[in-house]
């Protein structure tokens, strides 16, 4: 797989790309990831690359020049282009399955008070990480990339993920480790039993009733 992020601080990625599991997919060569300033893009001669907007507001807007001739310099046949956006679909584990499968992603970071309206045009999919609205779309373009490449084959066990929160609209059950009793907090006696088919019944039961405390939606979604 290969991803290709648009941005106006390429410098945010420098730690996210050399650090943990990202950067141990990397040199594996499980996945291509390249950053591109925009700035590189633009055709104005002091690399400007937003503007007021027309009709007057608060705020710069990205121009569409910059973005439309970085996107178009590195989409193939094989591309799948989503922009970030607060205003886009709220992103879930499922589409993090879905977009594991692309050959080869751009990702848009929008920034400043917006982009010009003529940018969605460039996108297959508009995506927002949640009802908040941040600085930039750097740190949302993080959080899609971590949640598709530990999916991807190799990257970590398939054990890892397939019991995780959200995989069949349940949340992740409780773990433990050492000591046994830690300032008079036990780990379940299930645990400790060595009795496999005892101990998967506890996990989906507490999967179960975590989900119903805190996630109730989940569960009329399932």
């Amino acid at each position: 797989m290969k991803i290709d992020i648009l941005t106006l601080f390429p410098n945010m990625f420098d730690g996210f790309l050399n650090e943990s599991i990202i950067k141990r997919a990397r040199d594996k060569n499980q996945v291509e990831i390249n950053v591109y300033n925009i700035r590189d893009y633009s055709t104005n001669k002091h690399k400007k690359v937003d503007d007021y907007g027309f009709g007057g507001g608060r705020g710069m807007v990205l121009m569409p020049q910059p973005i439309f001739d970085a996107v178009e310099s590195l989409k193939t046949d094989d591309s799948y282009v989503i922009l970030m956006t607060p205003q886009g679909e709220k992103y879930n584990q499922k589409m993090a399955y879905t977009l594991k499968d692309k050959k080869h992603i751009i990702i848009i970071c929008g920034h400043y008070e917006g982009f010009d309206e003529r940018i969605r045009s460039l996108a297959d999919i508009e995506i927002s990480i949640g009802d908040y609205v941040l600085t930039g779309g750097e740190i949302p373009s993080m959080v899609i990339t971590d949640s598709i490449v530990r999916l991807l084959d190799g990257v970590i066990t398939k054990e890892s993920y397939e019991l995780e929160s959200f995989n069949d609209e349940l949340l992740d059950y409780p773990v433990y480790t050492k000591p046994v009793d830690f300032r008079g907090m036990k780990v379940p006696e299930v645990l400790l039993s060595g009795h496999h088919k005892n101990i998967n019944e506890w996990r989906h039961n507490e999967q179960i009733k975590r989900t119903q405390a805190r996630r109730p939606d989940l569960l009329e979604k399932r």
